[in-house]
């Protein structure tokens, strides 16, 4: 089973990977979002995404996964780190031709052993070297967003040392990210199961230092599988959060798979998200139990149909 931090470990192998021929599923266009059984609504404020780390197999076919299932956008780890600038407008041109596009990518590359972390202030130009590259990535992909990590605990740190750095790094982050128009999101983690050491393993956490910054550059990425593992219902939290979110990501727990085979309550949590008359993008985030196809149009579904099916709390109607 392939988690985030060993598809860190092992990208490199898989970029000089992709460029290997794979059959396609389909073709460019001749998939609509129809095929995932409950299409969104002409007027949809809601964009379903997908972290193309979970799909097994090349760029190429990774896409087209996505384009089968009836995926509307996709986000990168670091795929785009090995690209050529001749790949990279191959890979963008292929996207489009599906009618897809991407809507975030990681700013930090091996995160977790580089000096890049926005928690120390020793590793700050580290960092914001980082988010300067994620930027002319950004445009060359024409990626409106950029995934933030906190970075680890760091010894001999306190708690509000640490979230003091946080922050600062966060505003100069989101300077930058005015400057190249593009908006900065910060990731919560769970330090429990997944990413032992994390420090921000709370989306309220998260949410209080977007506040702080004050920068509409700045905005979150509220995973609430992340959430859930780390501290139960998500709910609370996501409805207070949404206002600043922008992006939210989906597995199930115990064990990262497709919602609905965990203990997680996906109904209600949807359906609190439509409530809050949320626009941005919902990326799946979840390792498949079955074939990837039929998993992805079963999440899509069960989605979209959660989020049809209430009106916001501002009287919008369907989502």
């Amino acid at each position: 089973m392939q988690t985030r931090r060993a598809f860190f470990q092992t990208l490199s192998g898989t970029c000089a990977a992709s460029s290997l021929a794979v059959p396609i599923l389909g073709s460019p266009q001749s998939n609509s979002s129809a095929s995932a059984g409950t299409p969104p609504p002409k007027a949809a404020r809601v964009t379903s995404s997908l972290m193309l780390w979970t799909v097994k197999g090349t760029f190429e076919h990774q896409v087209a996964v996505a384009a089968e299932a009836g995926v509307q956008s996709l986000e990168l780890v670091t795929e785009h780190l090995g690209w050529s600038e001749e790949q990279a407008k191959r890979y963008r041109t292929l996207v489009q031709s599906y009618g897809l596009g991407f809507d975030a990518l990681l700013a930090s590359r091996d995160w977790t052993r580089r000096p890049v972390s926005m928690v120390n202030p020793a590793h700050r130009e580290g960092f914001l070297a980082d988010v300067r590259s994620s930027i002319n990535w950004a445009h060359r992909l024409n990626c409106p967003q950029i995934i933030l990590m906190s970075g680890n605990e760091q010894p001999g740190m306190s708690h509000d040392a640490q979230y003091a750095s946080m922050v600062e790094s966060a505003k100069l982050a989101a300077d930058l990210a005015a400057q190249g128009d593009v908006t900065m999101i910060l990731e919560n983690l769970n330090s429990k199961v997944n990413h032992k050491g994390y420090f921000l393993t709370s989306a309220r956490e998260s949410l209080r230092c977007v506040r702080e910054v004050d920068n509409p550059h700045l905005r979150m990425l509220f995973d609430i599988y992340h959430e859930a593992v780390q501290h139960g219902d998500p709910i609370p939290a996501v409805v207070e959060a949404e206002p600043y979110v922008v992006v939210f990501h989906v597995a199930d727990q115990p064990g990262r798979h497709d919602p609905g085979t965990g203990d997680m309550k996906w109904d209600d949590i949807y359906k609190a998200i439509g409530k809050t008359g949320y626009a941005g993008y919902i990326a799946l985030e979840f390792l498949p139990l079955s074939d990837e196809v039929t998993s992805l149009k079963r999440a899509l579904t069960q989605m979209r149909q959660d989020l049809n099916g209430v009106s916001d709390e501002r009287g919008k109607g369907p989502v």
